[in-house]
């Protein structure tokens, strides 16, 4: 099997979904804008930083989920996926996910934003594999807590690893292709690491180690996933 694994968020589509999720939200009226926004400030310095806590931020994303019914939720998730999601889709990276699957390649998204999020943008981008924070849920209802580890930092490589363990056959060739310096354990495992449209720090380290640096978009609004 030889994987082409992506970042999801300023990745494939050129924006952060858990920052506009919690942006549609606001708009909705379900969450209070002013504080969501300040708090989503403070979360993204620390993760350009590189000293995010995710075990703090993620109950901070999470929290609205734990406060509404499923049934209010999807309908809200289908409506977000139409007015915020569509509009960010990048032909590019589209273009890139199609040049991999032609030359036979399994397609695999790894994201730390949760899956309620981004099951349906993985599958509008048509990748089926998916690794991504699981939102922990009790009687049909979200709990507000993670399940399991977080696919963020080195979280991505437990989880990468634990994915590929269930598959019973490891790849013979990976890329994979982010954004994020934060994704530097999982750069630095496959065989070819790829920077798109990297933040700073990345860049100047892709540029150190001569990876590749491809630009799907030309400005990106970045964020935490």
């Amino acid at each position: 099997m030889q994987l082409a694994i992506f970042d999801l968020d300023n990745t494939l589509i050129a924006g952060d979904s858990d920052y506009l999720w919690g942006e549609f939200l606001a708009e909705l009226g379900k969450v209070d804008a002013e504080a969501f926004l300040r708090e989503h400030e403070r979360y993204y310095a620390d993760y350009l930083a590189g000293r995010l806590d995710i075990g703090e931020f993620l109950r901070f994303q999470l929290a609205p989920l734990a406060r509404f019914p499923m049934p209010d939720l999807l309908a809200w998730r289908e409506r977000f996926i139409e007015e915020k999601i569509r509009p960010i889709l990048l032909p590019a990276a589209r273009m890139l996910l199609e040049r991999h699957r032609r030359a036979g390649h399994r397609l695999l998204i790894i994201t730390a934003t949760n899956r309620f999020i981004t099951r349906p943008i993985a599958s509008l981008l048509g990748v089926e594999d998916l690794i991504a924070t699981e939102p922990e849920t009790s009687a049909g209802r979200f709990t507000g807590e993670v399940a399991g580890v977080p696919a963020y930092a080195a979280g991505k490589v437990t989880r990468f690893d634990a994915w590929v363990e269930e598959q019973g056959q490891p790849p013979s060739e990976t890329w994979f292709y982010s954004d994020s310096h934060n994704d530097l354990p999982l750069l630095e495992r496959v065989d070819h690491a790829v920077a798109v449209d990297p933040d700073e720090t990345l860049g100047t380290i892709a540029r150190s180690r001569a990876w590749p640096i491809v630009h799907l978009r030309e400005e990106v609004p970045r964020g935490n996933g």
